[in-house]
């Protein structure tokens, strides 16, 4: 029986290989691998994409191009007012503080966490803890072109 990889559906313990390009809704260019010289390879639940991405490839395969639109909350979750915290500025020492600016903190697991200056004040600083494209939807587009088994080794084709 000779199994034919091109048929091979993205589900789980898939590893893809496929190009990419992620925009806002009114278009602008976030990131794309099309101009890369390496397309982009994942397996299916190792985190480096978002559930609401891989869930939007499951089911595609070889040769398959989509668009689709990620909401909000399945891409990098809806915008929360609770993740916006208000410290003392002094806390901030040794820092040229300005809003726009990445400060990185570490959580209760010493793990880091990375805010964004929102607000200035005299004596405090508001720090948005949100990601960066949470509450936006986004467009994901994706042509597949590979799709084998995770524990398979990548076939080469040799001339």
């Amino acid at each position: 029986m000779i199994h034919d990889p091109s048929l091979q559906r993205i589900g789980p313990g898939k590893t893809v290989t496929l190009h990419f390009s992620v925009c806002l809704a009114d278009g602008q260019l976030l990131d794309s691998t099309r101009e890369r010289p390496d397309p982009a390879v994942f397996t299916v639940g190792d985190g480096s994409l978002t559930p609401g991405f891989e869930k939007a490839v499951f089911g595609l395969k070889v040769g398959d191009r989509r668009s689709m639109v990620i909401p909000a909350a399945e891409a990098f979750g809806d915008w929360q007012e609770g993740n916006v915290q208000t410290f003392a500025r002094h806390l901030f020492i040794n820092t040229d503080l300005s809003v726009g600016l990445v400060v990185s903190f570490a959580d209760k697991s010493k793990s880091e966490l990375p805010g964004v200056v929102k607000e200035l004040r005299d004596e405090d600083v508001v720090v948005d803890f949100n990601h960066p494209l949470a509450g936006r939807d986004l467009l994901f587009e994706v042509d597949i072109i590979s799709v084998r088994d995770a524990d398979a080794q990548p076939f080469t084709l040799k001339v």
